[in-house]
């Protein structure tokens, strides 16, 4: 598990990263959809754009913070 803490580290920050993403563009799909910007769409389902991509950010950001954990617990039980 040692030899995989560089992977855990850059993958723990992609998927941060990733998870901000997909924030940001919720927000902005989600807002333009409540403020009617979008043609043919009614606005109702800017709260659901809002509802998925928060999830999503939610799940990611959850994944990486996971895997930011496995690296303490690694690390600690180097130390041991």
């Amino acid at each position: 598990m040692r030899q995989h803490l560089g992977f855990l580290k850059a993958s723990s920050a992609v998927v941060k990263v990733a998870a901000w993403i997909f924030l940001f563009f919720g927000m902005v799909g989600g807002s333009s959809l409540l403020l009617g910007l979008v043609p043919n769409n009614p606005r109702w389902m800017g709260i659901i754009v809002l509802a998925f991509y928060m999830f999503m950010f939610f799940f990611f950001f959850l994944i990486a913070k996971i895997a930011d954990l496995l690296i303490k617990i690694v690390n600690e039980i180097k130390k041991e």
